[in-house]
């Protein structure tokens, strides 16, 4: 029977070969899932991005800010400075006025 060595080593190639065969196709699954595990990761933090974003929009509070604006010393035409009413025009003068009607600061 000298058959019987012979179909043993090819039965053990074709194990070997299979073997071999099935590592690699496992591989190439396991590298297609994890693929398609990054893409999904991609698409799922680029919605969150999105979810924040429509949440926390950067639109102006125009509400809030004509509200600030028409509270006491406010209003369109106040500043920090003057309040609402403004100031005369005799305190914007710094110094004298001289014969060409310029101002002086010298005094």
């Amino acid at each position: 029977m000298p058959a019987a060595p012979i179909i043993a080593a090819v039965a053990a190639a074709v194990g070997t070969g299979y073997s071999i065969y099935s590592g690699e196709r496992a591989a190439k699954k396991q590298s297609q899932a994890q693929a398609q595990a990054e893409k999904q990761a991609k698409e799922q933090a680029l919605q969150a991005e999105r979810d924040f974003n429509k949440a926390n929009s950067k639109k102006a509070n125009t509400a809030g800010l004509l509200q600030a604006a028409q509270q006491d010393g406010g209003g369109v035409g106040s500043t920090m400075l003057t309040g609402s009413e403004g100031i005369e025009n005799d305190q914007l003068k710094l110094g004298k006025q001289n014969l060409l009607g310029k101002t002086s600061l010298l005094g």
